[in-house]
């Protein structure tokens, strides 16, 4: 990874943590992918366009450097429950 892809995804996660403080960005992370790097995230949007906006918004999109979103709509979601934390 160059130092200017270091930086854009750098900025990248910034702009997804904020999308997570405000609850539009529900989960996303990095895949462990032995074919290379790509993320994964689901994001709570009203409508398509909404989605679209908050995308766009995304420095690795703005910075032109061939980064891209492929977006299904999800029809249910279904949670798990997570075990109680444990303390030590």
């Amino acid at each position: 990874m160059s130092e200017a892809e270091r930086q854009v995804m750098t900025e990248h996660a910034r702009y997804l943590g904020r999308l997570a403080e405000e609850g539009k960005a529900v989960i996303f992370g990095p895949v462990a992918d032995p074919n290379g790097p790509w993320g994964l995230g689901i994001f709570e949007a009203e409508d398509e366009a909404a989605l679209n906006a908050m995308l766009s918004g995304d420095p690795t999109i703005r910075s032109g450097m061939g980064f891209r979103y492929e977006t299904l709509p999800m029809m249910q979601a279904v949670l798990g429950r997570r075990p109680a934390a444990t303390t030590r």
